[in-house]
């Protein structure tokens, strides 16, 4: 009889049913890969790290993506327990897109494939390639070990984000596990700021920080810095906070 989970009170079946081009092995990796292996798939779950998110909002963060992919990947995704879709009574219609439990423990998975693209794929950006810092740093719950010691709230502002509008981003550390929301609401420990320009110059691989405005808790940001340019989770934060913190 095939195991089930409950994941939010959706009951999901454990082991989702075969895709249609399955890689047809036996074997853990392959059925990994029947359901992550897509184009654009593990993109949508690096996306949703932050929080839920609408059909438009994702077609926002995901340059290339055309309208149809992105809705056969979403519907796809539901079917196989990845992502749950909330519809509100709204005019016009809305409808929310979250990850599920099983997508979440992604975060780790995809902490380590940027590792490995730091070590040997990172450069500055290419002319063909859009600049969203926002990518980079919803990457951060997978960047943390499990035996990091860190704790705080780090602020994220890109001064011309959105529309040239700020981006704000909140980056919440504890013992072993980080979490990122976006907007700013809340109390910080630490805010770091700057334009596009300066952010790429602080996360590519030269690590040029001084375009970058920093105040509040100046080891946390700096910290928290070293784990987005480098990707170095256990070198930047195993480190003993408590102390620097208040």
């Amino acid at each position: 009889m095939e195991s089930c989970t409950n994941t939010g009170g959706n009951l999901i079946s454990h082991v989702p049913p075969a895709k249609r081009h399955p890689y047809d092995q036996w074997s853990p990796d392959a059925r990994a890969l029947d359901l992550v292996g897509d184009k654009w798939t593990l993109l949508i779950v690096r996306d949703l790290l932050s929080g839920p998110r609408r059909f438009v909002e994702l077609q926002r963060v995901l340059p290339g993506i055309s309208t149809e992919q992105l809705r056969s990947r979403l519907n796809r995704m539901v079917a196989d327990g990845m992502l749950t879709r909330k519809r509100y009574r709204e005019v016009p219609p809305r409808v929310d897109y979250e990850l599920t439990e099983r997508s979440r423990d992604l975060a780790p998975v995809l902490g380590e494939l940027a590792r490995w693209g730091y070590e040997w794929a990172w450069g500055p950006p290419r002319a063909s390639e859009r600049v969203d810092l926002g990518a980079i740093f919803r990457l951060i719950p997978g960047l943390v070990n499990d035996d990091s010691a860190a704790y705080g709230t780090v602020e994220l502002t890109v001064t011309d984000g959105h529309g040239d509008s700020p981006a704000v981003y909140r980056v919440t550390i504890s013992p072993g596990r980080a979490e990122i929301a976006e907007g700013a609401d809340g109390a910080s420990d630490a805010q770091l700021s700057g334009p596009s320009a300066a952010w790429i110059q602080a996360l590519s691989p030269v690590g040029e920080r001084d375009g970058l405005a920093t105040t509040g808790n100046r080891r946390l940001a700096s910290l928290l810095l070293d784990l987005l340019a480098v990707g170095h989770a256990h070198e930047a934060l195993d480190a003993g906070l408590g102390s620097a913190i208040g």
